[in-house]
């Protein structure tokens, strides 16, 4: 039988699930389209490689077993799986058509949407992914600026610009690596000390999980305008959680472009760039940046439901209601076993991730530990909770029964001083390092 989300007995069967990936690893590399979706982020031997069903805040993998969900699907699922106002929006459309010789009307109407709720958005391009809309805003700042340097600071996509100051930038060439630097989040000297007439573009996650020191955003803002340098905000996972419209609304800071994709139709691919009027009209005839896909009908659907949804319902709010009661109950429960020491939960209500300090011990076997233990309680559980508004008080409820059932394990293991020996499969991967060197004044000699 089946696990559900209780507390089983035994792990879940997982036999279809690996029938699947063997069948993967002969025919595709690499067998994930997402690394966070991967193998390498979920327990070998005991968690689920591939999920067939969704509803509301809960998932059901290949051999059907069925677990809560705080995934949401590695961020885009907003309102939850299969939400019937959108997947209505979606099946309506889908009687008329996917995809067309010419512009659809929705394109001209989700502009005017985004226009109203996101600030400083005077103009609106639509593409498909998250890394496509990070790329067209720094060609843009590039070509608006006429300067080649970029700082960033979070994650922003797959390509050249960005990965190449990753340790997987293999087949980038070091031209491209050498015109993008990083510098530390709330950090205001640093990138000041930096910041120069070379500098196009300064890109970042408005917050991860650390909150931005007070002023910093706004402080970051004034020293990009006087260096004449553009503000980006990178708001995949701000945008319509924080606030609807994202960071900038919540901390009223206005950055020159702004990015969106996930959270903003429901799972459905699209992807946002905004920003201002002067900079946006280069991609009328100077700058290229476009794609068959972006006009896209289903999706352009899903994202006037999603965002009517969110703005309806008040979702920002839910969000940051619900998911309080998850990171403070983590903590407080941490605290009753005496376990602040060793694991915490941090971030904004919204969106927060569950970490363990250098005291627990290696903290990549800890997470697998935890992971374990929770999915054989019906947790589909990778360290976050990325809140939707399909999670019910009863999902939080039990969720936290599950956490006071398996710290009290997790605390054994770490004071045996032997985490592994606990572990019934493989300890977890990390996705992959940023290299080190942060804060590097931007010129063409090399740094030691």
């Amino acid at each position: 039988m089946s696990n559900t989300v209780s507390f089983n007995n035994n792990y879940p069967d997982i036999t279809q699930s690996e029938k699947l990936y063997q069948r993967a690893l002969k025919v595709q590399k690499p067998v994930t389209q997402t690394l966070a979706k991967g193998p390498g982020q979920f327990t070998e031997g005991i968690a689920p490689k591939y999920l067939v069903k969704g509803k509301g805040s809960r998932v059901w993998d290949v051999d059907g077993n069925e677990y809560i969900d705080f995934n949401a699907a590695i961020g885009p699922l907003s309102l939850g799986y299969a939400y019937p106002a959108v997947d209505e929006a979606i099946k309506q459309q889908l009687h008329d058509g996917i995809t067309f010789s010419l512009m659809h009307p929705l394109e001209v109407e989700l502009s005017e949407l985004i226009q109203e709720i996101i600030p400083n958005a005077e103009a609106v391009k639509i593409a498909k992914t998250g890394a496509d809309v990070c790329s067209a805003a720094i060609r843009v700042a590039r070509a608006f600026t006429g300067r080649d340097k970029v700082f960033c600071c979070g994650y922003h996509g797959w390509h050249d610009w960005y990965i190449g100051i990753t340790s997987r930038n293999a087949g980038i060439p070091e031209v491209i690596q050498d015109m993008t630097y990083t510098f530390g989040y709330n950090d205001i000297t640093s990138i000041k000390a930096a910041l120069d007439e070379t500098v196009a573009a300064v890109i970042l996650e408005p917050f991860i999980f650390e909150a931005p020191a007070p002023g910093f955003l706004h402080k970051l803002a004034d020293v990009c305008k006087e260096n004449g340098t553009l503000l980006i905000f990178d708001e995949m996972w701000t945008g319509f959680r924080i606030a609807i419209g994202g960071a900038q609304e919540y901390f009223n800071v206005k950055a020159d472009l702004a990015v969106y994709s996930k959270a903003c139709a429901n799972g459905m691919p699209i992807a946002l760039l905004t920003g201002r009027a002067d900079v946006m009209q280069l991609f009328n005839s100077q700058v290229f940046s476009y794609t068959t896909f972006g006009g896209e009908a289903l999706s352009l659907a899903a994202c006037i439901a999603t965002i009517n949804e969110l703005i309806d319902k008040n979702v920002p709010q839910y969000l940051d209601e619900k998911g309080a009661l998850l990171k403070d109950g983590y903590n407080q429960l941490a605290i009753e076993l005496g376990m602040d020491q060793y694991t915490g939960c941090i971030g904004f209500n919204c969106r927060t991730m569950v970490t363990f300090t250098p005291e627990a011990g290696d903290a990549l076997e800890v997470k697998t530990l935890m992971q374990q233990e929770m999915i054989k309680r019906g947790v589909l559980w990778a360290g976050f909770h990325n809140m939707c508004y399909s999670h019910t008080d009863e999902d939080i409820s039990y969720t936290m029964q599950a956490y006071r059932d398996v710290l009290p394990l997790v605390k054994e293991a770490i004071l045996s001083g032997n985490v592994k020996s606990y572990l019934k499969g493989e300890v977890l991967e990390a996705v992959f390092r940023k290299v080190s060197n942060y804060n590097i004044k931007p010129k063409t000699t090399a740094i030691l």
